[in-house]
């Protein structure tokens, strides 16, 4: 005990009053510096090599192999670290990064890396800032708390905050689009083409004012091309999409090709459906515009109106209370 109360005097008056604070924050990072290594190059699973070779040759034995092989991922022998192993968690990231338009393998193993990355980075720079530039102040234990650890939940929920703002964007630029793809759409069906073709017409139209929405035109019919049911096709849009009008419209049509009835005239109904929802969406917007604008009128209108009427009254008694007072 006599040993632990000299450490604790040395470095209180070394350090301050929260110099063995400091010390464990330190000696914490250097734990991290040294596990993070051992974790990250942990040798791989005997079992799950000779499983990935028996797959890799097996799909070479096939011809399922790709035409261009991409180049080698840098963190792809972090994968285990990385992506996480519970096959839901995995589906529910990569939808998730599928709807903000990020569609590359890799992606799952991108952003928790980007997590992990800005998480540390910036908790090591909370930790620098506490540990030079407020070593000579006084401060609490609460405001070095926050000062050492909030930048590190930010780096670390940044990401995230990223990925939702994109996943909001491209649903709305799909919802503006898709009334104009219905339009398009049932003009290239009533001209003679198959859906097929209306599909990638309505792609190449739409790149250049929704390319959103153009994209994903653009994988229904590269994989229907490659032999994919078209039922699943539609789905994975949908879901991929996560938009509600595009689900229901998929649904329209697989009805449609089940029950034998036109596809022309269920995109004629669920294109006036849409164009009348569209429609409804933009009054709806500009009768809510003047309940807005209220607050601002009031307080760009009203404290102007009231100095022009008021305020000479009130310069009058100023001075009459100020004539009586001589």
């Amino acid at each position: 005990m006599e040993f632990i109360s000299t450490i604790n005097t040395v470095l209180t008056d070394n350090l301050g009053p929260f110099g063995p604070l400091i010390i464990v924050g330190v000696l914490g990072l250097m734990l991290i510096g040294v596990t993070l290594p051992l974790m990250l190059n942990q040798k791989a699973d005997p079992l799950e090599k000779l499983k990935r070779s028996n797959q890799s040759s097996a799909k070479n034995a096939t011809g399922e192999k790709l035409r261009f092989e991409s180049k080698k991922d840098k963190l792809e022998k972090y994968s285990n670290f990385l992506e996480p192993q519970d096959e839901e968690e995995y589906s529910a990231v990569r939808l998730k990064l599928l709807q903000a338009g990020y569609k590359s393998k890799t992606a799952v193993r991108t952003y928790h890396f980007a997590q992990f990355a800005l998480g540390l980075g910036l908790l090591a720079l909370g930790l620098i800032y506490t540990l030079v530039l407020k070593a000579g102040e006084e401060t609490t234990t609460q405001s070095m708390m926050l000062t050492t650890l909030l930048p590190g939940v930010v780096g670390y929920m940044a990401p995230k905050y990223w990925i939702n703002k994109r996943v909001n964007e491209r649903k709305t630029a799909i919802e503006n689009g898709f009334p104009d793809a219905l339009d398009m759409m049932l003009v290239c069906v009533e001209a003679g083409q198959s859906l097929d073709q209306a599909i990638i017409r309505v792609a190449a139209e739409l790149k250049a004012g929704f390319p959103a929405l153009a994209e994903e035109f653009e994988i229904v019919a590269h994989e229907s091309k490659a032999g994919k049911d078209k039922v699943n096709v539609l789905r994975d849009m949908a879901e991929r999409a996560g938009v509600q009008d595009v689900a229901s419209f998929v649904t329209v049509l697989i009805q449609s090709a089940t029950f034998g009835t036109s596809i022309a005239d269920a995109l004629r109904v669920y294109a006036a459906e849409m164009r009348d929802k569209r429609v409804m969406k933009a009054e709806e917007a500009a009768n809510k515009l003047p309940t807005k604008m209220t607050l601002a009128t009031m307080m760009m209108t009203v404290p102007p109106l009231l100095i022009i009427l008021i305020g000479p009254s009130i310069y009058s008694i100023y001075e009459t209370l100020q004539n009586v007072n001589f």
